[in-house]
Protein backbone atom coordinates (compact mmCIF):
# COMPACT_ATOMS: atom_id res chain seq x y z
CA UNK A 1 0.00 0.00 0.00
CA UNK A 2 2.90 2.34 0.61
CA UNK A 3 4.55 1.66 -2.75
CA UNK A 4 2.59 4.33 -4.73
CA UNK A 5 3.58 6.99 -2.19
CA UNK A 6 7.23 5.89 -2.30
CA UNK A 7 7.25 6.01 -6.11
CA UNK A 8 5.55 9.42 -6.13
CA UNK A 9 8.04 11.03 -3.75
CA UNK A 10 11.00 9.38 -5.47
CA UNK A 11 10.00 10.72 -8.89
CA UNK A 12 8.78 14.18 -7.91
CA UNK A 13 10.87 14.96 -4.80
CA UNK A 14 14.15 13.03 -4.88
CA UNK A 15 15.03 12.92 -8.58
CA UNK A 16 14.55 16.74 -8.95
CA UNK A 17 17.24 17.23 -6.26
CA UNK A 18 19.69 16.65 -9.11
CA UNK A 19 18.79 20.15 -10.30
CA UNK A 20 20.29 21.68 -7.15
CA UNK A 21 23.67 21.44 -8.89
CA UNK A 22 22.58 24.41 -11.03
CA UNK A 23 23.02 26.67 -7.98
CA UNK A 24 26.80 26.22 -8.28
CA UNK A 25 27.08 26.89 -12.01
CA UNK A 26 26.54 29.57 -14.59
CA UNK A 27 23.84 27.52 -16.24
CA UNK A 28 23.61 27.19 -20.02
CA UNK A 29 20.52 25.30 -21.26
CA UNK A 30 22.35 23.93 -24.30
CA UNK A 31 25.00 22.32 -22.12
CA UNK A 32 22.59 20.88 -19.59
CA UNK A 33 23.23 20.56 -15.86
CA UNK A 34 26.30 18.31 -16.00
CA UNK A 35 27.72 20.21 -18.97
CA UNK A 36 27.36 23.52 -17.11
CA UNK A 37 28.83 21.94 -13.99
CA UNK A 38 31.99 20.82 -15.77
CA UNK A 39 32.52 23.93 -17.91
CA UNK A 40 30.94 26.77 -15.91
CA UNK A 41 31.34 25.84 -12.25
CA UNK A 42 31.27 29.02 -10.14
CA UNK A 43 31.16 27.61 -6.60
CA UNK A 44 29.37 29.94 -4.19
CA UNK A 45 29.51 33.00 -6.47
CA UNK A 46 25.76 32.80 -7.15
CA UNK A 47 25.09 32.99 -3.41
CA UNK A 48 27.46 35.96 -3.08
CA UNK A 49 25.54 37.68 -5.87
CA UNK A 50 22.14 37.31 -4.23
CA UNK A 51 23.44 38.20 -0.75
CA UNK A 52 24.99 41.41 -2.13
CA UNK A 53 21.70 42.42 -3.74
CA UNK A 54 19.83 44.87 -1.45
CA UNK A 55 16.51 44.01 -3.10
CA UNK A 56 16.98 40.34 -2.14
CA UNK A 57 16.99 41.29 1.54
CA UNK A 58 13.88 43.41 1.07
CA UNK A 59 12.13 40.46 -0.58
CA UNK A 60 13.32 38.13 2.17
CA UNK A 61 11.89 40.51 4.79
CA UNK A 62 8.55 40.58 2.97
CA UNK A 63 8.56 36.78 2.78
CA UNK A 64 9.24 36.31 6.49
CA UNK A 65 6.64 38.91 7.48
CA UNK A 66 3.89 37.49 5.27
CA UNK A 67 4.75 33.85 5.99
CA UNK A 68 4.95 34.33 9.75
CA UNK A 69 1.81 36.46 9.78
CA UNK A 70 -0.12 33.79 7.87
CA UNK A 71 1.02 31.07 10.26
CA UNK A 72 -0.02 33.01 13.35
CA UNK A 73 -3.31 34.34 11.99
CA UNK A 74 -4.35 31.08 10.30
CA UNK A 75 -3.38 29.06 13.38
CA UNK A 76 -5.55 31.19 15.64
CA UNK A 77 -8.43 31.39 13.13
CA UNK A 78 -8.51 27.62 12.53
CA UNK A 79 -8.45 26.93 16.26
CA UNK A 80 -11.26 29.40 16.95
CA UNK A 81 -13.43 27.95 14.16
CA UNK A 82 -12.87 24.43 15.50
CA UNK A 83 -13.79 25.48 19.05
CA UNK A 84 -16.93 27.27 17.88
CA UNK A 85 -18.04 24.36 15.70
CA UNK A 86 -17.39 21.93 18.54
CA UNK A 87 -19.78 23.88 20.76
CA UNK A 88 -22.68 23.65 18.30
CA UNK A 89 -25.12 21.02 19.51
CA UNK A 90 -27.50 20.92 16.52
CA UNK A 91 -25.92 18.30 14.26
CA UNK A 92 -27.56 19.46 11.02
CA UNK A 93 -26.66 23.10 11.62
CA UNK A 94 -23.11 22.13 12.61
CA UNK A 95 -22.58 20.13 9.40
CA UNK A 96 -24.02 22.95 7.31
CA UNK A 97 -21.70 25.54 8.85
CA UNK A 98 -18.72 23.23 8.47
CA UNK A 99 -19.44 22.75 4.76
CA UNK A 100 -19.75 26.52 4.28
CA UNK A 101 -16.43 27.33 5.99
CA UNK A 102 -14.46 24.52 4.31
CA UNK A 103 -15.80 25.00 0.78
CA UNK A 104 -13.48 27.95 -0.13
CA UNK A 105 -10.48 25.62 0.23
CA UNK A 106 -11.51 23.87 -2.99
CA UNK A 107 -11.46 27.11 -5.00
CA UNK A 108 -8.25 27.94 -6.82
CA UNK A 109 -6.48 31.19 -6.05
CA UNK A 110 -7.29 32.31 -9.60
CA UNK A 111 -10.99 32.20 -8.73
CA UNK A 112 -10.47 33.78 -5.31
CA UNK A 113 -8.38 36.56 -6.87
CA UNK A 114 -11.26 37.20 -9.26
CA UNK A 115 -13.62 37.60 -6.30
CA UNK A 116 -11.18 39.92 -4.50
CA UNK A 117 -10.75 42.10 -7.59
CA UNK A 118 -14.50 42.19 -8.14
CA UNK A 119 -15.19 43.44 -4.62
CA UNK A 120 -12.15 45.58 -3.85
CA UNK A 121 -11.26 47.47 -7.04
CA UNK A 122 -11.77 51.22 -6.99
CA UNK A 123 -15.28 50.96 -8.49
CA UNK A 124 -16.08 47.60 -6.84
CA UNK A 125 -18.81 46.61 -4.43
CA UNK A 126 -16.95 47.60 -1.24
CA UNK A 127 -16.09 51.07 -2.49
CA UNK A 128 -19.68 51.51 -3.69
CA UNK A 129 -20.79 51.01 -0.09
CA UNK A 130 -18.09 53.41 1.16
CA UNK A 131 -19.19 56.09 -1.31
CA UNK A 132 -22.86 55.51 -0.46
CA UNK A 133 -22.14 56.43 3.18
CA UNK A 134 -20.22 59.55 2.16
CA UNK A 135 -16.66 58.23 2.13
CA UNK A 136 -13.94 58.38 -0.50
CA UNK A 137 -13.04 55.34 -2.64
CA UNK A 138 -10.07 53.36 -1.31
CA UNK A 139 -7.55 51.79 -3.68
CA UNK A 140 -7.26 48.54 -1.74
CA UNK A 141 -5.21 46.67 -4.34
CA UNK A 142 -2.62 49.41 -4.87
CA UNK A 143 -2.14 50.55 -1.29
CA UNK A 144 0.48 48.56 0.63
CA UNK A 145 -1.16 48.25 4.09
CA UNK A 146 -4.61 47.56 2.64
CA UNK A 147 -3.15 44.99 0.24
CA UNK A 148 -1.40 43.10 3.06
CA UNK A 149 -4.68 43.11 4.99
CA UNK A 150 -6.41 41.61 1.95
CA UNK A 151 -3.72 38.91 1.74
CA UNK A 152 -4.27 37.84 5.33
CA UNK A 153 -8.05 38.18 5.12
CA UNK A 154 -8.42 36.16 1.92
CA UNK A 155 -6.09 33.47 3.29
CA UNK A 156 -8.25 33.11 6.41
CA UNK A 157 -11.44 32.97 4.34
CA UNK A 158 -10.01 30.28 2.08
CA UNK A 159 -8.01 28.04 4.42
CA UNK A 160 -9.05 28.53 8.06
CA UNK A 161 -12.13 26.31 7.77
CA UNK A 162 -10.12 23.53 6.16
CA UNK A 163 -7.43 23.83 8.85
CA UNK A 164 -10.04 23.36 11.57
CA UNK A 165 -10.85 19.81 10.42
CA UNK A 166 -7.84 18.25 12.17
CA UNK A 167 -8.69 20.04 15.41
CA UNK A 168 -12.30 18.85 15.17
CA UNK A 169 -11.11 15.28 14.64
CA UNK A 170 -8.93 15.55 17.75
CA UNK A 171 -11.82 17.01 19.76
CA UNK A 172 -14.03 14.11 18.69
CA UNK A 173 -11.64 11.77 20.48
CA UNK A 174 -11.94 13.52 23.85
CA UNK A 175 -13.75 11.33 26.38
CA UNK A 176 -17.32 12.61 27.04
CA UNK A 177 -16.85 11.56 30.66
CA UNK A 178 -14.51 14.51 31.17
CA UNK A 179 -17.23 16.94 30.11
CA UNK A 180 -19.83 15.11 32.21
CA UNK A 181 -17.60 15.35 35.27
CA UNK A 182 -17.09 19.06 34.58
CA UNK A 183 -20.87 19.54 34.32
CA UNK A 184 -21.32 17.89 37.70
CA UNK A 185 -18.72 20.24 39.16
CA UNK A 186 -20.63 23.20 37.71
CA UNK A 187 -18.09 24.24 35.05
CA UNK A 188 -19.18 26.73 32.43
CA UNK A 189 -18.61 26.22 28.69
CA UNK A 190 -15.57 28.49 28.72
CA UNK A 191 -14.11 26.61 31.69
CA UNK A 192 -14.60 23.28 29.90
CA UNK A 193 -12.88 24.66 26.81
CA UNK A 194 -9.96 26.01 28.83
CA UNK A 195 -9.43 23.01 31.13
CA UNK A 196 -10.46 20.09 28.89
CA UNK A 197 -10.60 20.90 25.19
CA UNK A 198 -7.48 23.04 24.82
CA UNK A 199 -5.16 20.71 26.80
CA UNK A 200 -6.47 17.74 24.77
CA UNK A 201 -5.68 19.35 21.40
CA UNK A 202 -2.42 20.96 22.52
CA UNK A 203 -0.14 18.17 21.12
CA UNK A 204 -1.91 18.32 17.76
CA UNK A 205 -1.68 22.11 17.66
CA UNK A 206 2.06 22.03 18.39
CA UNK A 207 2.64 19.37 15.74
CA UNK A 208 0.80 21.43 13.11
CA UNK A 209 2.68 24.55 14.17
CA UNK A 210 6.04 22.79 13.74
CA UNK A 211 5.08 21.57 10.28
CA UNK A 212 3.79 24.98 9.22
CA UNK A 213 7.03 26.73 10.23
CA UNK A 214 8.71 25.08 7.26
CA UNK A 215 6.44 27.11 4.98
CA UNK A 216 7.42 30.53 6.30
CA UNK A 217 9.63 31.22 3.29
CA UNK A 218 6.96 30.07 0.86
CA UNK A 219 4.32 32.57 1.98
CA UNK A 220 1.83 31.56 -0.72
CA UNK A 221 3.07 32.06 -4.28
CA UNK A 222 -0.32 31.26 -5.89
CA UNK A 223 -2.15 33.83 -3.82
CA UNK A 224 0.32 36.68 -4.18
CA UNK A 225 1.05 36.05 -7.87
CA UNK A 226 -2.65 36.31 -8.71
CA UNK A 227 -3.26 39.40 -6.57
CA UNK A 228 -0.19 41.63 -6.58
CA UNK A 229 0.85 44.35 -9.00
CA UNK A 230 3.97 46.54 -9.45
CA UNK A 231 2.61 49.24 -7.12
CA UNK A 232 2.75 46.88 -4.11
CA UNK A 233 5.99 45.03 -4.93
CA UNK A 234 7.69 46.82 -2.02
CA UNK A 235 5.48 45.06 0.54
CA UNK A 236 4.26 41.93 -1.25
CA UNK A 237 7.12 40.68 -3.42
CA UNK A 238 8.29 37.37 -1.90
CA UNK A 239 11.10 34.97 -2.78
CA UNK A 240 8.96 32.79 -5.06
CA UNK A 241 7.53 35.69 -7.05
CA UNK A 242 10.97 37.29 -7.20
CA UNK A 243 12.44 34.04 -8.61
CA UNK A 244 9.63 33.74 -11.14
CA UNK A 245 9.84 37.34 -12.32
CA UNK A 246 13.64 37.33 -12.42
CA UNK A 247 13.81 34.14 -14.44
CA UNK A 248 11.11 34.92 -16.98
CA UNK A 249 11.15 38.70 -17.17
CA UNK A 250 14.65 39.84 -16.22
CA UNK A 251 16.56 36.99 -17.92
CA UNK A 252 18.62 36.27 -14.81
CA UNK A 253 20.80 33.18 -15.09
CA UNK A 254 19.01 30.07 -13.80
CA UNK A 255 21.94 29.32 -11.52
CA UNK A 256 21.16 32.42 -9.43
CA UNK A 257 17.45 31.66 -9.10
CA UNK A 258 18.29 28.05 -8.20
CA UNK A 259 20.62 29.37 -5.50
CA UNK A 260 17.75 31.39 -4.06
CA UNK A 261 15.53 28.30 -4.05
CA UNK A 262 18.25 26.23 -2.35
CA UNK A 263 18.75 28.96 0.25
CA UNK A 264 15.02 28.93 0.95
CA UNK A 265 14.92 25.15 1.35
CA UNK A 266 17.92 25.04 3.69
CA UNK A 267 16.55 27.82 5.92
CA UNK A 268 13.11 26.14 6.05
CA UNK A 269 14.74 22.85 7.05
CA UNK A 270 16.72 24.56 9.82
CA UNK A 271 13.59 26.32 11.10
CA UNK A 272 11.65 23.04 11.32
CA UNK A 273 14.49 21.37 13.24
CA UNK A 274 14.84 24.36 15.56
CA UNK A 275 11.14 24.60 16.43
CA UNK A 276 10.99 20.81 16.85
CA UNK A 277 13.91 20.95 19.31
CA UNK A 278 12.29 23.81 21.24
CA UNK A 279 9.07 21.80 21.49
CA UNK A 280 10.95 18.79 22.84
CA UNK A 281 12.85 20.89 25.37
CA UNK A 282 9.47 22.23 26.53
CA UNK A 283 8.28 18.69 27.19
CA UNK A 284 6.13 18.34 24.08
CA UNK A 285 6.27 15.62 21.44
CA UNK A 286 8.07 16.69 18.30
CA UNK A 287 8.09 15.24 14.80
CA UNK A 288 11.61 13.77 14.80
Amino acid sequence: MGLPAVIFYFIFCYIPMYGVLMAFTHYYPKRGILGSLTTSFVGFNNFKTIFNDPYFWQVLGNTVFIGLGKIIISFVASLLIALLLNEIRMRVFKKSVQIIVTFPHFLSWVVVAGFVNLFFVTDGAINSIVVFFGGQPIDFLRNGPFFITLLFGSDIWKEAGWGSIIYLATMAGISPELYEAADIDGATRLQKIWHITLPAIKPTAILLLILSVGGILSAGFDQIFNLYNPLVYSVSDILDTYIYRSQFNDNVNAGITTAIGLFKSVVSFILVLTVDRIAKLSGERGII
